[in-house]
Order: C-alpha cells, then sequence, then structure tokens
C-alpha cells in the first residue's frame, strides 16, 4: 500500500504528466520543431564511455539510459546469459535486497528499468530533478550498475521463472515460428538463439557464468550513455561520473561475424495443435547505417509496412481474405538483421496463402511501387515521425539508438529530408539488388503445416518437429 509520502509523489507525477499531455494537444507543431531543432552533444567520459546529452528544459524531469554492448549476441555458447545477467542486476547491490532496491525508487517516484536484447543490454531511469529525490535515485542506480551481488538466491528463482516462460513458449505457435525462422535464417551466428535462451543452456548458467559476463561487458569502454532532461550540460557531467566512471575501464566487446548470406530456399514445416498455421519468410537484410537504409524502409512501407494500404495487406486480407494480420519488416541490427515477411491464417489456406505472399513480393521487386504510391508513404511517414519522438523517453530511445550504433548526430534532424529524397528507381533498385525470393527461409507452424509444397518451397523442405 502507499504511504503519504508515496502517495504524494504519485499525485505529483500525474500532475506532472498531464500537463505534458495538455502541453502537447495545444500546440501540435511543437513536436515537429523540436525535431527539426534537436541538439544532441556529444563527448566521452573520463573512462571511455560515449555520452550524448539533450538538454530538454520543458519538464523538471530526467531520462538516463545505459547501452553496454553485451545482448544475446555475446552469450557466447551459453544462450540465456546475457538476459539473466541483466535482469539480476537488481536484484540485490551493495547493501540492498530487492525490495529495499524497490523502495528505494519508489520513494523518490522514479522509475528504473533493464532488459537485453540481441545486440544490446540497457539500464535505464526516469525521476524528477528535485535535487534530494534525484540524488537518491541516481546512488541507488550507481550501485546497481557498480555492485551488483547476483545473490545465488535469486538466481534460481528467476531460473524457475525463465524455465517456466521456456515451456509456456512451445504452446505458442507465432513464439515457435520465430525461433524457428532465427535458427535457420542465421545458423551457426550469435542472431540465431533467442535472447531468454533455451532450457538446456539456462538450465546450466552458474553464477558465476552471470559474474564472469557482467566483468567482461559491464565496462565504461563498452558503455553508451544518454542523458535527456531538464539538467545543465554540466550537471550531466556529473551524472555520467557517478553512473559509469565508476565502473571499470574494461574494453569495447569486439566486432560480431558477418551474416552469412542464405544461399537457397528452406522450408521449414512444424505441426502444432493450432487452428492457424503461423508462416514466416525471410532473409538477411539491413544494417544500422546501412547505404540502401532510406530506399528498402520507404520500399518496405509500400509493401508490407503500413498495414492497410500496404500491397501484402491488400493482397492477402482485403483481395482474397485469407489472413487477418499479413506484414513485412526490415529490422535493422548492428549485422544484417533479418527481413521478415509473415501471416497467420486458417490452417487449409496456409499454402495458398503463401503463393500469395510470394507473387506479391516478385510483383513488387520486378515494377516497383507507382509514383501515388510513393508519395503517399512519404506523407505518411514523415507526418507521422514527429509524433514517434514527441516525449523526453522517446527521444532518448533515438538518441540511444544514435549513439549504439555511431550514427550521424543529426540522424533525427535529418531523418524526414532523407525520406523525401527517395525515389522510385532507388527503392526498385535496392529490392532488386537486395532482396531474394529463391534464396529464403519459409517456417510454417500450424495443424496442417504437413500440407504440399508451394514452388517456393521445393528447393529444400524439412520438419523441425
Amino acid at each position: 500500500m502507499f504511504n503519504q509520502k508515496n502517495f504524494f509523489i504519485f499525485f505529483i507525477l500525474v500532475v506532472i504528466v498531464g500537463g505534458l499531455y495538455a502541453l502537447s494537444s495545444r500546440d501540435d507543431s511543437n513536436s515537429s520543431a523540436r525535431s527539426q531543432g534537436l541538439n544532441i552533444e556529444s563527448w566521452q567520459s573520463d573512462k571511455g564511455a560515449k555520452v550524448l546529452y539533450v538538454h530538454a528544459p520543458e519538464l523538471p524531469m530526467v531520462d538516463v539510459r545505459i547501452v553496454f554492448d553485451a545482448g544475446s549476441a555475446r552469450d557466447g555458447g551459453k544462450p540465456g546469459l546475457a538476459s539473466l545477467t541483466n535482469l539480476l542486476l537488481d536484484h540485490g547491490a551493495g547493501e540492498w535486497n530487492t525490495n529495499q532496491i524497490v523502495e528505494r525508487f519508489d520513494s523518490v517516484g522514479a522509475q528504473f528499468g533493464s532488459s537485453a536484447l540481441r545486440d544490446m543490454a540497457i539500464v535505464s531511469l526516469r525521476s524528477l530533478t528535485d535535487k534530494s529525490w534525484l540524488e537518491k535515485a541516481l546512488d541507488t542506480t550507481a550501485t546497481i550498475l557498480q555492485k551488483p551481488k547476483f545473490i545465488s538466491d535469486e538466481l534460481e528463482r528467476e531460473r524457475k521463472r525463465i524455465l517456466v516462460a521456456l515451456k509456456n513458449q512451445k504452446e505458442s505457435a507465432g513464439a515457435l515460428a520465430s525461433i524457428a525462422f532465427y535458427k535457420a535464417l542465421y545458423g551457426d551466428h550469435p542472431y540465431a538463439t533467442p535472447t531468454s535462451g533455451d532450457e538446456d543452456s539456462v538450465k546450466e548458467i552458474s553464477r558465476d557464468d552471470v559474474a564472469a559476463f557482467y566483468k567482461k561487458y559491464y565496462v565504461a569502454k563498452n558503455a553508451t550513455v544518454v542523458i535527456v532532461g531538464a539538467i545543465e550540460k554540466s550537471q550531466a557531467k556529473k551524472i555520467v561520473a557517478q553512473l559509469v566512471d565508476g565502473l571499470e575501464a574494461g574494453e569495447k566487446a569486439p566486432q560480431l561475424p558477418d551474416v552469412k548470406a542464405i544461399t537457397k530456399t528452406e522450408t521449414i514445416k512444424q505441426v502444432h495443435p493450432s487452428k492457424q498455421t503461423h508462416i514466416m519468410v525471410g532473409q538477411e537484410g539491413k544494417l544500422r547505417g546501412d547505404v540502401d537504409y532510406f530506399a528498402l524502409y520507404v520500399g518496405n512501407h509500400i509493401l508490407g509496412g503500413s498495414g492497410f494500404g500496404s500491397r501484402i495487406v491488400e493482397e492477402i486480407r482485403e483481395n482474397r481474405g485469407l489472413a487477418y494480420s499479413s506484414y513485412s519488416y526490415f529490422s535493422a541490427m548492428r549485422k544484417k538483421g533479418p527481413f521478415v515477411m509473415g501471416l497467420q491464417t486458417k490452417n487449409e489456406q496456409a499454402e495458398e496463402a503463401l503463393k500469395v505472399l510470394f507473387e506479391t513480393v516478385r510483383k513488387f521487386i520486378e515494377n516497383g511501387p507507382t509514383e501515388e504510391e510513393l508519395i503517399s508513404a512519404k506523407k505518411n511517414i514523415t507526418g507521422g515521425f514527429p509524433l514517434r519522438i514527441d516525449s523526453n523517453r522517446d527521444i532518448t530511445e533515438y538518441v540511444a539508438m544514435i549513439g549504439f550504433y555511431d550514427l550521424p548526430l543529426d540522424y533525427l534532424t535529418n531523418f524526414n529530408a532523407k525520406v523525401e529524397q527517395v525515389t522510385v528507381e532507388q527503392i526498385k533498385d535496392a529490392f532488386e539488388r537486395r532482396v531474394h525470393p529463391d534464396k529464403m527461409v519459409v517456417v510454417m507452424v500450424g495443424g496442417e503445416a504437413k500440407t504440399g509444397q508451394t514452388e517456393e518451397s521445393k528447393t529444400n523442405s524439412k520438419s523441425a518437429e
């Protein structure tokens, strides 16, 4: 239950957030102007961490995000290690246990979070800038980062929870399709395994494994720190020193291996007691900073990335009623992330839907988009972009991406201009060179996944049962 102090803090936060929404709704042009005038300053900390700072004085709040090159791609043959290490950071640190850490953040209305993806591990803090409240939130975060205890009992508790979640994944056709897709696409590359790991590996991860992973990757030279909020640059430097210069300097994580290109179509069919078949089709796609990034981004918006109105949704759902959900996307990563097309459909319609999906992408590659489609896509993307960075939290996430992937500091400022520069010819050229329907992974998970093959799946079909 809330005590009086916590209730007061909660009330203040509600008033502030309410004010934010009121201000943003009063003048929708503010977010657009903000994106055009965003000033990102960057420097290196004494211990070698990359720092990016944005002064945002509109609200008495600050967002801090620390990104380590310590995602599941660094698991090193022990899938789930990066995720478990990140998860345990705030489960006991310094002289505090888990409950005491939660209480310290709650007492000042601060929000702490952590997560691990394939490329990165994240630690985040959101706090009011009141001196006493901010100091307590920062002190707690610094202790979590620098003095995690990795308590054995906490490790066992989280291991059990993860194992239950992994077991439950077996009941989800969508989860099974995703796991099989990444495994087939990436083979022996570190991107192949799910971030949460697998049952065999998670059962074997020891406290020593976690401590060693932390010691190697949670170091200053492997960190990108982002600070966005109502604090001056001088104070931002002090926060950086408090949070990451107390870490070991260490070394930046080594480069990941390049992703091998798919050389032929491989179809994986897995029988699952579901009424619908989940289909995922794709290949290696693009990386952050890719020379074809904007041509592929805008082109995919037209192909299957914009929902209603996109080619894939129009052909599969609207024209034929084969699926409620169908889509395509590029997931840009440190190395080539996947290009994915997907849908869920009735088991008996799976082969027909797959055929239409291939026909649609082949036609798009051959002919490209129309001028009308391109104009509409540009309006949709550029018109919606300011709404994607209309809060400090959103800006923090984007600036962290810029810093982690070494993108230009003016990336957000120039985003809409880059979109506007894309032509039909550029999209057609990029898709012809980069997207290959005859060299894709096809995963089908469902009750009737063992039905007949399409032309595209005859090349190499195997069971994943």
